[in-house]
């Protein structure tokens, strides 16, 4: 997730961290501005930090809108904009929502479609917007509520070397069992080395962003279509015992603490020899100071049964529904998601720091695939790939990939990872972890049928 939570935690993640510190980075308590001004909400990741940066002395330059921005860390922001934008006051005209969040805000009616302001403005070039991001800024009603300021999935690295040294040939598109078999040869060949990184922290964004994945394609799912609960089902069951089995036998030590820094960072430092994670990390393994740097492979996500399994996660930008400056808002939307943003950023800041992973025309770019030749194709077909509507073998009552699109899943998936990772510590088996997420799963199923029956 993101990043820890897919996104929480990227490798940025760990600049975005020592940013929370700094004064100055918040931006008064919004609604501060006049009528040519907007106040935006933003989460305090470094794209986010560059973005504030460049604004005045481009985009305000260029329309005369100025912004006031108030930057947080990732769970303040996300406090903030649901306290601010379930009580539609209005302060803020537009906030950093991800593809979690945005179609749970739209059928509140707490944020406004887009769809009339991508038509008029046939220069954002909505067709250039990678597929799947525009899938899962999509509410039920079929109408646009989200842009995608950048974009991730999910794929399998791996080092070069130390396959190459056993013989092993990696398949682009590999299996889970040819991954664990792979495992299972690659262990302890390097002194320290373990076969696999798979995260085992405890949260729905940490050990479940992952797991998930692996769910959908053995064929489970966390609910069926009319809402039955489906944890302890056998195909969740065999996806979520393979996944066990396999970082307790081949796996990072101390896995069950194990989220995406700590996998990262045992990449980096060669105590592992393959990781299926976000393909965010690919910046940071290629970076100019990294030890792995071009001894890295990468693999499209494992698959069972499913022709691919990569996940999907996005910062968007959503306009407020109470915001009477929307006209303005949307301008500044369709400037900080667009082309020439990117340009921007890689003329300014440098193009390792493009805020990457929604548009088609990134992967096109001479100057930015001078830096990222080595991820940018696998990142760019993973997130092709991902299919927020149809990612398992069965219909789904819900968007979402490596999560259920509801509000109650950051409390589901949340306990039900506690029991997972109790059960990748060996204190309880997978089966009883399972059950007891299942009871959970049917308490929320519950509602759910309720309310189809009212």
């Amino acid at each position: 997730m993101s990043r820890a939570r897919l996104l929480s935690g990227t490798a940025t993640a760990l600049l975005a961290v020592a940013l929370a510190g700094c004064a100055g980075w918040g931006g008064g308590g919004g609604g501060s501005g006049g009528a040519n001004s907007i106040d935006v909400l933003m989460v305090n990741n470094p794209q986010m930090i560059d973005l504030q940066r460049l604004t005045a002395d481009t985009f305000t330059k260029q329309t005369g809108i100025s912004v006031n921005f108030t930057v947080l860390p990732e769970n303040d922001v996300r406090d903030k904009i649901s306290q601010e934008f379930s009580s539609q006051a209005g302060q803020y005209d537009v906030a950093s929502l991800s593809n979690f969040e945005i179609p749970i805000y739209a059928r509140s009616k707490w944020i406004a479609p887009l769809d009339d302001y991508v038509r008029a403005d046939t220069a954002f070039d909505q067709a250039d917007i990678l597929k799947p991001m525009t899938q899962s800024l999509t509410a039920d009603d079929g109408k646009l509520y989200g842009e995608p300021f950048y974009g991730e999935s999910s794929f399998l690295m791996y080092r070069k070397d130390v396959l190459d040294a056993q013989g092993i040939t990696m398949p682009a598109k590999p299996t889970w069992q040819q991954v664990a078999d792979i495992a299972a040869r690659v262990d302890g060949k390097q002194p320290g080395m373990a076969g696999i990184c798979l995260r085992g922290q405890p949260g729905w964004g940490q050990i479940f962003a992952p797991l998930t994945t692996v769910v959908n394609t053995f064929g489970g799912t966390w609910f069926d279509a009319d809402w039955t609960a489906r944890v302890n089902a056998p195909e969740f069951r065999q996806a979520t015992q393979f996944y066990v089995d396999l970082v307790r036998a081949h796996g990072e030590t101390g896995a069950p603490q194990a989220g995406f820094t700590e996998c990262l960072n045992n990449f980096i430092q060669g105590n592992v020899a393959m990781w299926y994670d976000a393909t965010s990390a690919a910046g940071s393994l290629e970076a100019a100071d990294s030890p792995v740097k071009g001894k890295i492979g990468y693999a499209a996500a494992p698959v069972v049964r499913t022709p691919s399994s990569g996940w999907l996660y996005a910062w968007s930008w959503s306009i407020q529904q109470a915001s009477d400056k929307k006209d303005n808002a949307w301008k500044f939307i369709s400037w900080a998601s667009s082309k020439q943003y990117e340009q921007l950023v890689g003329e300014r800041v440098g193009w390792s720091s493009v805020p990457a992973g929604k548009r088609s025309s990134t992967y096109e770019n001479p100057d930015y695939l001078e830096v990222a030749s080595a991820f940018a194709a696998p990142t760019r077909d993973a997130i092709a790939s991902a299919d927020p509507r149809n990612p398992g073998v069965q219909p789904r009552p819900a968007l979402g990939i490596q999560f259920v699109d509801i509000p109650e899943f950051t409390d589901l998936g949340t306990q039900a990872s506690q029991y997972v990772s109790s059960a990748i510590a060996g204190q309880m088996s997978v089966t009883e972890a399972l059950d007891r997420g299942q009871r959970l799963a049917e308490d929320v199923a519950e509602r759910y049928k309720s309310r189809e029956e009212g």
